[in-house]
């Protein structure tokens, strides 16, 4: 298994807690949420990994060096900001296997990311593409997100934030629904549009707009979901999170 993980992050809306840290490294139960990460793509059999970095990432480097308890550990350096979509197309240039897990640096997911590579593996036999997968979660309100639109196996649409989930019932809220969790699998020679900018957004600007060529497969997921973009979610992480700790 090799992992990309976008730890360029400049984290402004945590610049009060963060006191000149990348985000990635914001002290999350006495160790940097980074390395929770990089613990659990440990267990999951994870050989390699791409730190995508940016904002001081000489802080990174120095911490995690070459290697992490037997993980290879490799730095692609953002010399501007690429946003998520031109840091995973740069990282991408310098991975290894067919298929990539990619992961961002400020969320964390409960999920297997080993059945998440074989379910990938299993739908791109099936036929149709799939090329890429976004890992999914359920929420009962999908306005702070932006929602996700499934047929079956795969991803059909997305939808803005502040929109009613689709597909809720009567038993459920009606802004329930599926979101994506920030956590791919994407094919290493993914075809990208021409005429792409250097700098976008890989989920506002390709998934959106390619949505019906990609038909990307949907894996979804019912464990722990994290985003720690904001104070509030970094202050409870500091104490759910504690299960997921080595």
């Amino acid at each position: 298994m090799e992992a990309i993980v976008l730890a360029g992050g400049l984290g402004t809306r945590l610049a009060s807690r963060l006191q000149g840290l990348p985000k990635p490294m914001a002290p999350v139960a006495g160790r940097p949420f980074l390395e929770i990460l990089l613990n659990q793509l440990r267990r999951s059999g994870c050989t390699r990994v791409l730190l995508s970095v940016g904002h001081e990432h000489s802080v990174i480097q120095d911490h995690f060096g070459a290697s992490f308890h037997g993980i290879e550990v490799d730095y692609v350096v953002e010399s501007v900001p690429l946003g998520t979509g031109g840091a995973i197309r740069l990282a991408l240039a310098q991975a290894r296997e067919e298929s990539v897990l990619v992961l961002n640096g400020d969320t964390f997911l409960d999920a297997d990311y080993a059945a998440m590579l074989r379910f990938h593996a299993a739908e791109v036999h099936a036929g149709g593409g799939a090329a890429v997968t976004l890992a999914v979660v359920h929420r009962d309100d999908v306005s702070r997100y932006g929602s996700v639109i499934i047929e079956g196996q795969r991803i059909v649409g997305f939808q803005e934030k502040g929109s009613s989930g689709p597909g809720h019932t009567s038993a459920s809220p009606a802004n329930s629904g599926w979101i994506s969790a920030g956590t791919y699998v994407l094919a290493r020679n993914l075809a990208w549009p021409p005429g792409l900018a250097e700098k976008f957004s890989i989920e506002f600007d390709f998934f959106v707009p390619e949505v019906a060529r990609l038909r990307p497969a949907a894996y979804k997921v019912d464990g722990f979901f994290l985003d720690i973009g904001v104070p509030e979610d970094l202050d409870r992480a500091q104490t759910e999170l504690a299960q997921f700790l080595p």
